[in-house]
């Protein structure tokens, strides 16, 4: 359904001159940026995924802050956030707000271990440790393809992001598919060109930049724009107003009204199931380990946690502005003459402001959407390097061969995503990334209840993996879009038991550890190996500048010399943990 909007005196057709000028401008900028990023914390090689891909794993709380923050409040965040509030309400955008808020103690609890076992093993990726833990290639293959095919449609959203941006501003009308997409096609090269030759590095110097953009952007907005549109009650005034005419209008044409400005409490059990199981998901994606494991010790990894929540305040400001636009009678018309609500947040800063400041906004999300797309690439090209050429094509494979393979697999990436967003309908990638979702919560028992425990077979982790993955994806197969009649039209759908409607991804995780824990039951009563153990319990709490460490890791580097000249049923013969050949 489409609410009727106030037209705007706006001329969306031309392009805005001063807007595209500053947008470029400072485009320049993170790009020149990107480029000298190799320099910033200079290694003496980048031929390895340790440099290459994890940034040497020296990153402190600042950087860190500012990389996972890039990361995780991505572009697509920042469009679809508001927009979501602007089009259904609070259920479908403001869930986000406690998403995070759940996400951070989460992430305190169990990212720091992540980070002191893969330490003490080298381990690039989530899908390292658990083969790492079970010795097995079935599970870790299960882990990193999960993750891969989960990031991919991630990628292409952020791309969607630049979109939003480039049309607002007046560019891609036009039939020639070249004059078209060209802006687009130029922000892909310069953003594959950075990463391929500064890996890790380019996305946490230009989070800088990003996330300074971000903050001055929406802080302006939220004090400026309430008392041009008649303060705070008028737009929640208007937002109530609209939500009570859409729920009127999909009534009156036979569909379940959808819109809320408060949520109902037929609307708990989505609004709680959304947000717990968001914030299960999140971490469990490549780039947000990726992003976690470049910094420099584990303490780093719980600063952050505690200091992230300012970017829960950001997001909740910024989702209020989908409202405001409600209130400013903002109409997002796409070049096409179609009613697109991912443009309310530019076409918003386009009408409310004057046109330079209006720049700074587009190239807030420009940029936004290059770091994490950035980081993103970067986190599957490592898996598809460690877990899939090296562990299954080239188990011989050197540092500085996983390393390029890895640079030709980020570039393979971004050009599959961008292919993706041309030729293929957005809301295509919107449906893919809310699969990716349920997808990539199935991993959660492997990786984190590992870190925890080995009570649970290896064989029971990957059938819960399967039949989580499996339930998932029917479920959502099965929800239809009432106003396209597409299938996997939205992550919602009733819970076994309960009937009310919940995330997808909880039900399927649910049965994932019921799967799990039946067949590890049986497992154990049947004897059934659960293969070999390479990590012991002090790994999971060692930091970089723990003493113990330093002589552990001495030992271990020596060990590890002496066990890859043996032959390998003869190697880690000795007392020194954890000291098996790197694979």
């Amino acid at each position: 359904m489409t609410p009727e909007l106030t037209v705007l005196a706006a001329d969306t057709d031309g392009v805005n001159g001063v807007a595209l000028a500053v947008l470029v401008v400072l485009f320049l900028i993170v790009t020149v940026a990107g480029f000298m990023a190799s320099r910033f914390k200079r290694a003496d090689s980048m031929e390895s995924l340790d440099e290459w891909g994890l940034g040497g794993r020296s990153f402190g709380t600042w950087i860190t802050w500012f990389l996972l923050g890039g990361d995780l409040y991505t572009a697509y965040t920042f469009v679809a956030v508001p927009a979501a509030m602007f089009a259904t309400g609070a259920v479908a955008g403001f869930f986000a707000v406690p998403y995070t808020i759940i996400l951070y103690p989460i992430i305190f609890i169990f990212m720091a271990r992540l980070w002191s076992v893969s330490h003490r093993h080298g381990y690039v990726t989530p899908a390292d440790f658990v083969r790492g833990r079970y010795d097995d290639r079935g599970l870790s293959l299960a882990v990193a393809v999960t993750g891969f095919v989960a990031t991919m449609p991630y990628i292409a959203l952020q791309l969607v992001g630049i979109q939003a941006v480039l049309e607002v501003v007046g560019l891609g009308g036009g039939d020639n598919i070249i004059a078209k997409d060209a802006p687009l096609f130029i922000a892909f090269a310069v953003l594959a060109a950075y990463t391929y030759s500064s890996g890790l590095r380019a996305p946490a110097v230009i989070a800088f930049v990003k996330d300074i953009l971000i903050y001055l952007v929406i802080i302006v907005a939220v004090i400026y724009l309430p008392g041009q549109v008649g303060g705070w009650e008028a737009i929640f005034g208007a937002a109530e107003d609209k939500m009570d005419a859409n729920n009127a209008a999909a009534v009156e044409a036979g569909l379940n009204p959808t819109s809320s400005f408060v949520p109902g409490s037929g609307a708990f059990w989505a609004y709680a199931t959304l947000a717990l199981g968001s914030a299960m998901a999140l971490f469990m994606y490549p780039h947000s380990v990726t992003a976690s494991l470049s910094s420099n010790s584990r303490n780093t990894i719980r600063r952050n946690a505690s200091i992230l929540p300012a970017y829960s305040f950001v997001l909740g400001l910024l989702a209020l502005l989908g409202w405001v636009a409600i209130a400013a009678g903002t109409q997002p018309i796409g070049l096409d003459g179609e009613p697109n609500a991912q443009l309310v947040i530019p076409q918003l800063f386009e009408d409310m402001f004057p046109s330079w400041f209006a720049g700074v906004a587009f190239a807030a999300i420009a940029i936004g959407a290059l770091v994490p797309a950035a980081i993103m690439s970067i986190a599957a090209a490592n898996t598809f390097s460690r877990n899939i050429y090296k562990e299954w094509i080239n188990k011989g494979a050197t540092p500085a061969q996983e390393a390029k393979v890895s640079k030709l697999m980020s570039l393979l990436v971004k050009a599959f995503a961008l292919v993706f967003v041309l030729t293929l309908d957005k809301q295509n990638a919107i449906n893919f990334q809310l699969l990716g979702g349920i997808w990539i919560m199935q991993t959660f028992p492997a990786i984190v209840f590992s870190l925890f425990t080995r009570w649970f077979h290896r064989y029971g982790l990957l059938l819960g993996w399967a039949v989580g993955l499996v339930y998932g994806t029917v479920e959502a197969y099965q929800v239809v879009n009432p106003v396209t009649g597409k299938h996997f039209g939205g992550s919602t759908a009733l819970i076994p038991g309960i009937g009310e409607l919940g995330y997808i991804a909880v039900t399927a995780f649910v049965l994932n550890v019921v799967v799990a824990v039946v067949v590890t039951a049986v497992m154990r009563a049947m004897k059934v190996s659960n293969g070999h153990d390479e990590t012991i319990p002090f790994d999971y709490f060692a930091d970089a500048d723990d003493p113990r460490v330093h002589k552990d890791l001495v030992e271990h580097d020596a060990d590890v010399a002496t066990d890859a000249r043996a032959p390998h049923h003869e190697a880690d013969g000795d007392d020194v943990p954890g000291s098996t050949p790197a694979r």
